[in-house]
C-alpha cells in the first residue's frame, strides 16, 4: 500500500499537541524525531549503539503522520496548517511550523522507526526495550517494559512520559487502584503493574491508542489484567480509586480535574504530565480551586509533572 507522509517541522514543546491534530485528521500513525529525545538517548545509551549513524533532528522537532492513499490530501492540508498555526493561541512555540509532503511504501515505514529505538533507562528502575531487541536486567531491582510502537506512539521516553514515571514511583507503595487517563501505548499502566499497583483501568478516547495498549500489556505479563477501554477523559466512570495518571495536554488536564476529584477516594494522588512552562500556574491553580493540594512539582526542560492529593474527606 502507498501512503503519504506529511511531516511538520516544529518544536519539541509542541510535539503531543501537532501530533493529536494529525491523528484527529485521519493519520493512521504518527512518528517523532525530535532532538531532545535524542539528545537523552545517547545519554542513557546502555548498548554502545553508535547514534552517529542515525539520521536525526539537529534541533526543534519533526512530527510525521502517514494517511492512506484513500485521503484526499489537498484538502486536508490545510486544515492542519491551520491548526497548527492556531496552536501559538494556547501559548505552543510552534518552531517552523511547516508542513513536508512524501509517499512512502508501508515496508519502508516499518524499517525507518525501528532503526533509532533501542533499550532506555528512563528512571532508577524502570528500562523500556523494543519489542524486537534482547535484553537482560543489569540490576536485581530493574524492571523491563517492553513496547511495540507500531505506527502510532513514540518510544515512551519524551521528557513528559519519564517526568509521570518518575512521580509514579514515588506515590506508589503497592495495592493501590488506578486509572489511566489517555494511556496511549499504556507504558504508564504497565510501570504501574510493575511498582505494585492492583487493579488498573486504561482508558483512551482513541481506538488506535486503545488497540495499541493491548498489544503493549501481551507483551508484558505483568499487565495482563489491566482493563482497557476507549472512553473520554473519566465522563461516565462512577469508581473510586486511589491513583488517577494523565499524561495529556495541558489544556485537557484543566476540565479532567473535577472528574478526578470524584472519581479519586480521600488522600488519592492525582499525577498529571504533559505540561508546558506557559501552563504550570494554570493547572497549579485548577488543582487547588478544585479540591486539591499541591505536593510536588517536577519538571524536565520545558515539561513539567505535578503530583496533587485530593484533600476532602468524601468517601
Amino acid at each position: 500500500m502507498k501512503w503519504t507522509e506529511l511531516s511538520v517541522l516544529t518544536s519539541s514543546e509542541a510535539v503531543e499537541a501537532v501530533s493529536n491534530i494529525l491523528i484527529e485528521s485521519g493519520a493512521e500513525g504518527v512518528q517523532i524525531d525530535d532532538s531532545k529525545d535524542f539528545e537523552k538517548l545517547m545519554q542513557d545509551n546502555l548498548s554502545g549503539y553508535d547514534f552517529g549513524l542515525v539520521e536525526h533532528q539537529i534541533e526543534g522537532a519533526k512530527v510525521s503522520a502517514f494517511f492512506p492513499e484513500i485521503v484526499f490530501i489537498p484538502e486536508i492540508l490545510p486544515v492542519i496548517q491551520s491548526k497548527v498555526n492556531q496552536l501559538v493561541d494556547f501559548g505552543l512555540n510552534i518552531g517552523q511550523g511547516l508542513i513536508e509532503s512524501t509517499e512512502v511504501d508501508d515496508q519502508g515505514w516499518g524499517l525507518e522507526w525501528q532503526q533509532y529505538y533501542h533499550p532506555v533507562r528512563v528512571t532508577r528502575f524502570l528500562t523500556i526495550v523494543p519489542s524486537w531487541e534482547k535484553y537482560e536486567p543489569s540490576q536485581l531491582d530493574e524492571k523491563v517494559i517492553r513496547l511495540d510502537p507500531g505506527k502510532a506512539f513514540g518510544t515512551g521516553t519524551h521528557p513528559t512520559t519519564r517526568l509521570a514515571l518518575v512521580a509514579l514511583e514515588q506515590v506508589i507503595r503497592g495495592g493501590e487502584t488506578m486509572i489511566d487517563v489517555g494511556t496511549g501505548s499504556g507504558v504508564l499502566s504497565i510501570a504501574a503493574k510493575h511498582l505494585g499497583v492492583g487493579q488498573i483501568d486504561a482508558y483512551d478516547l482513541d481506538d488506535i491508542a486503545v488497540e495499541a495498549a493491548v498489544l503493549n500489556f501481551d507483551l508484558n505479563p505483568v499487565a495482563s489484567d489491566v482493563h482497557v477501554a476507549a472512553n473520554d477523559l473519566l465522563n461516565g466512570i462512577e469508581k473510586k480509586v486511589d491513583l488517577i495518571v494523565a499524561n495529556i495536554l495541558s489544556e485537557i488536564i484543566v476540565p479532567l480535574i473535577p472528574q478526578a476529584k470524584n472519581s479519586l477516594n480521600s488522600g488519592g494522588y492525582f499525577v498529571t504530565s504533559g505540561i508546558i512552562t506557559d501552563k504550570v500556574n494554570l493547572i497549579k491553580s485548577s488543582l487547588i480551586n478544585g479540591g486539591f493540594e499541591i505536593q510536588q512539582i517536577l519538571n524536565m526542560g520545558d515539561w513539567f509533572s505535578i503530583i496533587a492529593v485530593k484533600m476532602d474527606s468524601e468517601g
